[in-house]
């Protein structure tokens, strides 16, 4: 039997075989437990799985599950911030679980291995006046396997680099690694987290299309302003974008 994860002592684990989603049940203990920061929803499956805007996140055993609840106590605007956390934290992970892996990172905050996605965070928050309440980062990993046929091309850390990694170790290296940028975020701001994930994402004036609610733009990467917006210079302007599904030169 697969021992239980080890997790530095910050972190409160929740262990359970299957859930609807992580996501869920940690939002049910942050709004019943004022002192549920550091709690780690995992589950082995997940029956109700889902990502940004609500897409099914198809959740198979052997893959990793989980949620992370977290207290900030901060402005709404300043959370933001989190949501680079976390895909840098994971990218970190990944790096250490597979000698030679190369992730690399998609804004808003997705993880790649070649091109291809293997993680993506969700986060979910609870806002009292205009400051943070609680929130939940999610993240879905794709260790063993991957959904055939996605939108943004999708692959695994098995077929990315042949490593078979329980889900175990990978929550143990993502939990060690989170803890670190989530401190350094707390004492430091945003400014050292914005340029970690500047080094492991898109180049310079590399060419992207932007799908929003109100119509698709493209234009050249032109990095992340001080609150984590999407930079992007079309016809000689800077446009900023808080929200959208970004997608690479060539694809549809």
């Amino acid at each position: 039997m697969t021992l239980p994860p080890v997790l530095p002592s910050w972190f409160t684990l929740a262990a359970h075989d299957s859930l609807s989603s992580t996501n869920d049940e940690a939002k049910r203990i942050a709004a019943a437990d004022p002192g549920s920061e550091g709690t780690v929803v995992w589950a082995r499956t997940q029956n109700a799985g889902r990502g940004r805007q609500n897409r099914q996140w198809v959740s198979e055993a052997g893959n990793l599950y989980c949620s992370l609840i977290l207290r900030p106590d901060c402005p709404a605007r300043d959370a933001a911030g989190i949501g680079f956390v976390a895909p840098l934290a994971a990218l970190e992970a990944l790096t250490g679980l597979s000698e030679g892996l190369d992730p690399s990172l998609k804004w808003p905050n997705d993880i790649l291995v070649g091109g291809e996605k293997i993680g993506g965070i969700l986060l979910e928050s609870s806002i009292r006046g205009e400051r943070v309440e609680w929130l939940v980062v999610g993240l879905g990993l794709n260790l063993a396997s991957h959904p055939d046929g996605t939108e943004f091309p999708a692959t695994s850390l098995k077929s990315a680099s042949g490593a078979e990694v329980e889900p175990e170790a990978a929550l143990a290296a993502f939990c060690a690694c989170f803890e670190a940028w989530y401190r350094r975020w707390r004492n430091e701001g945003f400014a050292p987290v914005r340029a970690a994930w500047l080094e492991k994402s898109h180049a310079p004036g590399d060419q992207l299309r932007v799908r929003r609610p109100d119509g698709e733009r493209t234009g050249n990467f032109h990095g992340l302003d001080e609150d984590g917006a999407l930079l992007l210079e079309r016809d000689g302007n800077i446009e900023r974008i808080d929200a959208g599904d970004v997608f690479f030169a060539g694809q549809i």
